[in-house]
């Protein structure tokens, strides 16, 4: 009796130990409190807790992009968000990284972009990148990812600052320095809709400014984090026009240690999932399988895995 006690006792360990085992526990890193990563990494852990997958996740307050490259790639985390213009550096060991050496991260799936708005009023006349030769345009604070972005698509239009009155505003300034008739053209860089540019068009009628398509593959090609967009008609007020210009990506990361299963469940919950990441952020209405198949780098096996299901071809090469 004694011995088929003990003996049912291990049996359960054993079983015990084996379920423990076959869970699978994720960190993700997110960004600061107030943006919009943070929000976004507290729904995906709870989908990905309640997704029936044997995964059991948290979501960690981060500084964005920078930290999430080097936690994911240190497996201190096993999914960060990051821009893709820190994802390219991370990957290729460049720049911010350089010190670091190319880190061990992949794709699992692009999240959504951050297009490069350029931003005026009626007021000013302006409708063509050309016509802001001579104006006062605000390049973003300095520093900042605005102005990088700017600096890159006006050197790729051979522009230097001698073409324009320079401002180094920061967003809030910009907004109301273009609301108050004291700067004619302010360059943005924000997912759709931008708050901001809803802030401005309350009070004047907003006029976006598409970037000529010559300067975009320039752009591109020099830049291979960069992705051509087009800011669809309607998106603000009184916008009657498609508006070609360039965004930056945001892009959920994972490194070649995660099993493919994991990685395969975590995109499927993801996108399928849309609906539910949507009451936290209209940026999840890009969660389908062809805007999240964009890629910059090689995405993860797992995750290639149900984009071909999805009859999206991602690459996997390193």
């Amino acid at each position: 009796m004694k011995k088929a006690l003990v003996f049912g006792l291990v049996l359960i360990m054993a079983f015990a130990t084996i379920a423990f085992a076959a869970t699978t526990f994720v960190t993700i890193g997110s960004g600061g409190v107030g943006g919009t990563y943070y929000p976004l990494g507290g729904v995906m852990a709870e989908l990905l807790t309640n997704g029936g997958v044997n995964i059991r996740a948290n979501s960690r307050s981060t500084s964005a992009s920078r930290e999430n490259c080097r936690l994911v790639a240190q497996d201190q985390a096993q999914i960060g968000m990051t821009m893709g213009s820190t994802l390219w550096q991370a990957y290729n060991g460049i720049d911010a990284f350089k010190d670091d050496g190319k880190l061990d991260v992949l794709t699992l799936m692009h999240m959504y972009a951050a297009p490069q708005h350029i931003v005026t009023t009626t007021r000013t006349g302006i409708k063509t990148f050309d016509d802001m030769k001579g104006k006062k345009v605000s390049v973003g604070a300095p520093g900042g990812g605005d102005q990088v972005l700017t600096n890159m698509i006006l050197a790729a239009a051979g522009w230097t600052e001698k073409d324009f009155q320079k401002q180094q505003l920061t967003q809030p300034e910009a907004v109301t320095a273009l609301k108050d008739g004291n700067l004619d053209v302010a360059f943005f860089n924000f997912a759709i809709p931008g708050s901001a540019v809803m802030e401005i068009a309350a009070v004047r009628d907003v006029v976006l400014i598409p970037i000529p398509d010559e300067v975009i593959k320039k752009v591109v090609a020099e830049n291979p984090f960069m992705m051509p967009f087009t800011i669809p008609a309607g998106t603000y007020d009184k916008q009657t026009a498609d508006c070609k210009v360039v965004a930056d990506g945001n892009f959920l990361v994972v490194n070649s240690k995660m099993s493919d299963q994991v990685a395969y469940d975590c995109v499927k919950i993801f996108i399928e999932k849309r609906g539910d990441i949507e009451k936290t952020t209209p940026h999840a209405a890009q969660f389908v399988p062809d805007k999240a198949g964009t890629g910059i780098i090689p995405f993860h096996p797992g995750a290639a895995k149900y984009f071909a299901e999805q009859g999206v071809k991602v690459d996997t090469k390193k």
